[in-house]
C-alpha cells in the first residue's frame, strides 16, 4: 500500500510544471535586452525569461492585485474610522530577492524588475540593492569589519529597513545611499531617489534575515517584515564556488584593468596568484557567509527558485497560502 509524502508548507515544482503556469503571458523582453540586463557569468536566455519569469510576473500581478483587493476589504472595515486612523489610497508592493554572493539574484532582480514594469497595473517598478547600506570602506576598517563584508554587521541594517518602511508608508520621496564595484565603497554625495513606485524590488544577502533582539532584549521590526514576497536564488554551494570563481577571472580581465579598481592589483600578479586570492576569498568570507547567514533564511522565502550546475533553474518551491 502506497503512502503519501510526507506534507510540506511548499508546493514543488519541476521547470516544465512551472513554466506551463504562464497561462498566455506574452514575451515582453528581446534577446537584446536578455542580454544587457544578466549577470557577468549568468546564462540566463529568452527560454529562461519564457519559462521561468514569466509565470512569475502572471503570479506576482495575481499578488498585487489580491493585496489591492486586501487594503479595499480593510479600508471598507475601517469605514469613517479610517479617514483619521491611516485608511489606506495604496502603498507599494515590496519584493526581496536573497540569495549568495555569485548566485545570480542580482540577474533575478533586473529581469524581474523589466518584465514586472510590462504590466498596465504596475509601471513604476524600482529597484534597489543593500550594497548602497554597507558600511563606508572608512567605518569597516575602523571596526576592523573589512573582511567581514558582506555580513549582517556590516551593513547599516537600521537605515536599511528605515528606507524600506518609508516606501512602504507611501512616502512621496526616499533616498538610498550608492555603492560602486569599481572603487568598492560608497560614493559620497550620490543618492538613488525612489519616487512612490508601485512596485520596490530589494536585493541582497541578507534581507530575508529576521529582526535582531533589541540590547534591552525586545523584538525589533526586521527588513523582511515589510516584504509582501520573497524570492531566494539557491544552488549547490560546489556549484556557486565555481561560478564565484569564473566571474573573477572574467571580471580581472575586464573590469578590474581600470586603474581605479580596488581590486586592480590582481590584474598585476599571475593568474596563479590572482585566482589564489579568489578562492581564499570564498573560503574564508562568501562561503562563511553563505553557510552562517544567508542558507539558513531560505525556508523563510515565499518562492525558491534552485539552480542547477548550468546556472539554469530547475525546479521552483513555491509557499503554500
Amino acid at each position: 500500500m502506497m503512502t503519501s509524502a510526507q506534507p510540506t508548507p511548499f508546493v514543488d515544482l519541476t521547470r516544465a510544471e512551472w513554466s506551463a503556469l504562464r497561462d498566455r503571458t506574452p514575451l515582453p523582453l528581446t534577446a537584446e535586452e536578455v542580454e544587457r540586463l544578466r549577470g557577468l557569468g549568468d546564462v540566463v536566455d529568452l527560454d529562461e525569461v519564457r519559462d521561468v519569469y514569466l509565470p512569475l510576473s502572471r503570479l506576482l500581478n495575481l499578488y498585487v492585485g489580491a493585496t489591492s483587493g486586501l487594503r479595499g476589504a480593510l479600508n471598507t472595515f475601517l469605514g469613517d474610522a479610517g479617514n483619521g486612523h491611516g485608511a489606506q489610497s495604496g502603498t507599494p508592493f515590496v519584493i526581496g530577492v536573497a540569495g549568495s554572493v555569485a548566485v545570480g539574484k542580482s540577474t533575478v532582480a533586473r529581469i524581474l524588475q523589466a518584465v514586472l514594469a510590462r504590466w498596465p497595473e504596475h509601471p513604476r517598478v524600482e529597484l534597489v540593492t543593500t550594497d548602497g547600506f554597507l558600511l563606508p570602506k572608512a567605518e569597516l576598517q575602523a571596526r576592523d569589519l573589512m573582511s567581514r563584508k558582506g555580513f549582517p554587521e556590516s551593513y547599516d541594517r537600521r537605515a536599511l529597513t528605515r528606507f524600506v518602511a518609508d516606501v512602504k508608508a507611501g512616502k512621496d520621496e526616499v533616498s538610498a545611499p550608492v555603492y560602486s564595484h569599481l572603487i568598492y565603497d560608497i560614493v559620497p554625495g550620490e543618492r538613488l531617489v525612489v519616487r512612490r513606485p508601485d512596485i520596490l524590488i530589494v536585493e541582497g544577502l541578507n534581507v530575508l534575515q529576521p529582526a535582531l533582539p533589541g540590547k534591552d532584549g525586545r523584538t525589533r521590526v526586521g527588513l523582511a517584515d515589510f516584504f509582501d514576497f520573497s524570492i531566494y536564488v539557491d544552488a549547490r554551494t560546489e556549484d556557486i564556488e565555481q561560478w564565484y570563481l569564473a566571474r573573477f577571472r572574467k571580471l580581472r580581465e575586464t573590469a578590474f584593468q581600470d586603474p581605479l579598481s580596488y581590486f586592480h592589483k590582481y590584474t598585476e600578479v599571475s593568474e596563479e596568484e590572482a585566482m589564489a586570492y579568489g578562492r581564499h576569498t570564498w573560503r574564508a568570507i562568501n562561503e562563511p557567509n553563505l553557510r552562517e547567514n544567508v542558507l539558513p533564511t531560505r525556508g523563510r522565502a515565499s518562492l525558491v527558485l534552485r539552480k542547477g550546475p548550468g546556472h539554469k533553474v530547475q525546479r521552483l518551491s513555491l509557499r503554500k497560502l
